[in-house]
């Protein structure tokens, strides 16, 4: 299972709100009800998370064995 803990907590070390993420970085509202709820996101998205955070995709997310 793919868990996006460690996307909060990146969130949180580098001072950063899912406001910002929005209205700042222009990802949509849709793509954080996504992550808070666990769903799947694409690669791009990944891909531009790790940009804007300035983060390795292991800041985003972890598997997580059942």
């Amino acid at each position: 299972m793919i868990s996006y803990k460690p996307f909060y907590e990146t969130l949180f070390k580098k001072g950063v709100t899912e406001y910002y993420l929005i209205f700042k970085q222009g990802f949509s509202a849709n793509t954080i009800y996504r992550i808070k709820k666990g769903e799947a996101i694409s690669t791009k998205t990944l891909d531009a998370l790790c940009y804007a955070l300035d983060c390795d995709i292991s800041d985003i997310i972890e598997f997580v064995k059942e």
